[in-house]
């Protein structure tokens, strides 16, 4: 049987381990492969999307793949989240010097959440300069990118192990098929999360109205708070709260006899005025227009 080489994988880090370099290593371990790695890019994300982008310098990106390259010796190569012209440049030199056995590129130009992770003149850039170098592209249309990603990695790990191109294909394809029948992949709690808000707005919302003390309430971030509800309703936490305000005020000037100030007061509102500039804000008109027109 054929020594198995190391898998040399040159992608970004992907926090929830479903694709990127996380993926790589687990997948090509699972089925008795060695994963060294090169990182281009780490992401802030989590199961809501991407948030931020931390661009690895392209010297870094070089170094790390001399050094592997020099070591080890990868038999497979494996690339994937390219977003720069400059880090392209090492990538299809390092590919050009050493001639590896096998390269395989899985395509990354839009996340599994529908966001953009590459710009078109780097799009165009691959599809000149690497895409001739590579021994396989997947075609990322025919699915999510995570399984195209593990789809990829699966067939790096049977040709390091010295399955030739097809044959390696056809085991990759029944691993994936294997996979996603058991596997639902990870899944936040954003629908859950999102309800314990509401009820928390409904229990809180005459004393507070600041997005941190939910916040705090649920024990997340502002950040992952906003994002949850701009997910799943397109609105910030604090125009959630600002509605829900809103319509239990209007309801109280139907049917309440209080006064406007009172009605104020009983809203945690430090003035009537204050009262007054945020009704007008969010109704185009005062409370006591409102009561009037009702």
């Amino acid at each position: 049987m054929s020594t198995v080489r190391p898998i040399l994988t040159i992608t970004g880090s992907d926090s929830t381990g479903g694709s990127g370099v996380q993926a790589d290593i687990k997948i090509i371990s699972a089925l008795g492969g060695y994963a060294v790695s090169a990182i281009t890019c780490i992401t802030v994300q989590n199961t809501l999307g991407i948030q931020e982008f931390y661009d690895i310098p392209a010297a870094v990106v070089s170094a790390q793949i001399e050094a592997v390259v020099n070591d080890v010796e990868p038999g497979v190569v494996k690339v994937g989240m390219i977003r720069s012209v400059e880090i392209l440049d090492v990538i299809v030199n390092a590919l050009t010097k050493y001639r590896p056995g096998y390269v395989i590129y899985d395509p990354i130009v839009y996340s599994s959440n529908g966001e953009k992770l590459m710009e078109d003149n780097v799009v165009a850039q691959i599809q000149q300069r690497l895409v001739p170098l590579c021994s396989l592209v997947i075609n990322q249309r025919l699915s999510a990118h995570g399984q195209h990603n593990m789809f990829s990695s699966a067939i790096a790990a049977y040709l390091s192990k010295g399955a030739p191109m097809q044959e390696a294909i056809n085991e990759a394809k029944g691993y994936v098929n294997s996979q996603l029948s058991r596997q639902e992949g990870l899944q936040g709690r954003a629908s859950e999360l999102y309800h314990e808000f509401l009820d928390q707005v409904t229990e809180h919302f005459r004393t507070n109205n600041d997005v941190a003390f939910y916040a705090d309430c649920l024990n997340v971030s502002s950040r992952y708070l906003a994002q949850v509800t701009r997910k799943i309703s397109g609105k910030a936490p604090k125009n959630i709260i600002d509605e829900y305000v809103m319509n239990e005020i209007k309801q109280e000037l139907r049917v309440s006899d209080k006064t406007v100030q009172e009605i104020a007061y009983h809203f945690g509102f430090s003035s009537q005025a204050h009262f007054a500039k945020f009704f007008k804000k969010l109704a185009g008109c005062t409370p006591s227009e409102f009561r009037k027109s009702k």
